[in-house]
């Protein structure tokens, strides 16, 4: 109706969505209600055809333009409105580049040129929510679901106790009893799991070896076809029968991947159809539409997907989630993995129960305490925004201090440690006593990608425009020493990910 008002006004509006795969059903309702006035855009596009939705928007031959964080560069003449959906989705932030996030930028276009933004979410991100506390942004709350369906049941499965009861299996005796319950009254399942590939990482139960990329600081996955992937670079090899280091042939694969999981409900529920969406299954052009329509069209009884299938689908006969181990996000190396989790849980339970039936959830977790788990189940968000907005003060990170991030690469790692040593000395000097906390330099989670090094320094400070003056001071401090003419440094202030 927003959207309408803005193009009987003779303006245009843009419509950001974090996911390829939300495309589908999202164009569709658009199209329904504005015919071929509409237009998208995204990475799964050539060039070319790119090219030929810029020049209809420049033409004016368009009202909206709906896709990804590129879709904000648009060049609508008349705009008056800009809608971020999922305004929380890491992914509107840029990890080219100038990291820019999409919600600044939108922000700041539409004060340039008379335009509104909404954002919406039933999770919003902490910035967010405390941009609406400081009076920066307008809260608008919707207490319902459209149609006025109550909120799923949700339960939460110990996976300790199944283990302690005999149960091995990857799914909970309670997500077994009501996936049979669904199958038999010919309602549709959706199973989460944050993860792809066929398994996480090949170890040897012996002597404890991780085989890992020769190129990549990180192990590489087991896929189908005997296949071991690195996910960073690409590299491939054959896997391995004994272990490269002690000889012993107990090596393998540990957690399973979205096929393990296919699998192991083939096996269990052989009546089932079944579809699996993921990045391998959706690689080719098409393929996010292709498997969503067919679960649209209730050809399959169950979805098993990751993060892809829980962001914003709408399908009305889903009464049963399972997310399938909750908590692999939970411990990352990342200061927002609970909010992550938070999210991710919430938003999966949110696919139950969007039409007439009653929805319900199962949460099966090894941390059933954890305040990110407990306020998902419950589906508290302020509960949520209060606790994790206590440790974000307590340690100082966004939103309520500030977060620069200096990203070293180079191919020489002792000339690489030597410089960021001599940044990080530069810009404890060129601050303020006690403005600025310096954290570094340190080797990131995955220190070396592709034969290339990384190293990472932090700057926290609480407020902006001192992380702004350090910056340049740095900026300038490189371009004068030529130790630094053989390496890539990038600034990221309050990055979406940990390096």
């Amino acid at each position: 109706e927003m959207i309408e008002h803005v193009i009987a006004e003779g303006k245009q509006a843009i419509v950001l969505i974090p996911e390829i795969a939300l495309t589908y059903q999202t164009v569709m309702r658009f199209y329904q209600r504005f015919g071929d006035r509409v237009s998208i855009i995204n990475s799964r596009l050539s060039k070319g055809e790119r090219y030929d939705q810029m020049l209809r928007a420049k033409r004016g031959e368009i009202n909206v333009m709906i896709g990804p964080r590129s879709a904000l560069f648009t060049p609508f003449e008349r705009l008056g409105l800009i809608i971020i959906d999922e305004e929380h989705e890491g992914t509107y932030k840029s990890e080219q580049t100038p990291r820019y996030h999409a919600r600044e930028v939108a922000v700041q276009r539409a004060t340039q040129e008379g335009a509104y933004v909404v954002m919406g979410s039933a999770t919003p991100s902490l910035e967010a929510f405390y941009a609406c506390e400081c009076g920066r942004y307008q809260m608008l709350r919707l207490r319902n679901r459209t149609g006025k369906q109550a909120l799923p049941e949700v339960y939460v499965a110990d996976m300790r106790e199944e283990l302690k009861h005999g149960n091995r299996s990857i799914l909970s005796d309670r997500l077994k009893v009501l996936m049979q319950d669904r199958l038999e009254k010919k309602e549709q399942i959706m199973l989460f799991l944050n993860r792809r590939g066929y398994a996480g990482f090949v170890s040897c139960r012996a002597c404890g070896y991780v085989v890992k990329c020769p190129h990549c600081d990180v192990s590489l996955s087991v896929h189908r076809g005997g296949k071991m992937v690195c996910h960073y670079c690409g590299y491939e090899t054959q896997t391995v029968k004994n272990c490269p280091v002690c000889g012993s042939p107990y090596i393998g694969g540990f957690r399973a991947g979205t096929q393990q999981i296919e699998d192991l409900v083939k096996r269990e529920f052989p009546q089932a159809r079944v579809l699996r969406m993921d990045m391998d299954t959706t690689k080719n052009k098409g393929g996010h539409e292709k498997i969503l329509a067919k679960f649209a069209d209730e050809e399959a009884d169950i979805m098993i997907g990751t993060q892809m299938i829980v962001k914003g689908h709408d399908f009305p006969n889903v009464t049963l989630v399972g997310v399938l181990a909750a908590d692999m996000s939970l411990y990352s190396d990342d200061y927002r993995s609970g909010e992550r989790t938070f999210q991710l849980l919430t938003q999966a339970a949110g696919r139950a129960g969007r039409g007439r039936r009653p929805g319900e959830v199962i949460i099966q977790t090894y941390s059933p305490d954890h305040y990110s788990i407990r306020m998902a189940a419950r589906q508290d968000y302020e509960g949520f925004y209060e606790k994790e907005m206590n440790y974000r003060d307590l340690m100082g990170y966004p939103p309520a201090s500030q977060l620069m991030a200096v990203l070293m690469t180079g191919s020489d790692e002792n000339k690489l440690t030597t410089a960021a040593e001599y940044l990080k000395k530069y810009a404890i000097r060129v601050s303020a006593d006690g403005e600025v906390q310096v954290i570094g330099p340190a080797s990131p989670s995955v220190g070396k990608v592709n034969d290339v090094y990384r190293k990472v320094i932090y700057l926290k400070s609480e407020e902006y425009q001192v992380l702004v003056r350090i910056k340049n001071h740095m900026e300038r401090y490189i371009e004068i020493n030529r130790g630094f003419a053989n390496m890539r440094i990038q600034f990221d202030f309050n990055p979406m990910n940990i390096f």
